[in-house]
């Protein structure tokens, strides 16, 4: 099973295979903002990904378009909702729902 470590929070859970970092998060308890719900039509569920980029599925289209207009985008920008975990992933949450 895989994990993912969310920070700033320093909390390491258990995720599905192709479950979202969103998905993950909520199912945890982790305080992640997510507005829309998880349909991909906000950014609020913005992360960045700190460790093995590659154990997330790709962007899809929907995601790049979107992505590209959040603010504080950078190379490493994921929204969480769109995010499939593939293995273990460190990421770091931008908008905390404290």
């Amino acid at each position: 099973m895989p994990k993912v470590t969310f920070l700033p929070i320093n909390q390491t859970v258990d995720a599905h295979l192709g479950e979202s970092l969103l998905d993950v998060a909520l199912r945890h308890d982790i305080p992640i903002q997510h507005a829309c719900g998880g349909f991909c039509s906000c950014t609020t569920c913005h992360c960045y990904v700190k460790d093995h980029p590659q154990n997330l599925a790709p962007m899809d289209e929907d995601e790049k378009e979107r992505i590209e207009w959040v603010e504080g985008f950078r190379p490493e920008s994921r929204l969480g909702c769109q995010a499939k975990v593939k293995g273990d992933v460190v990421v770091q949450i931008v908008n905390l729902d404290l």
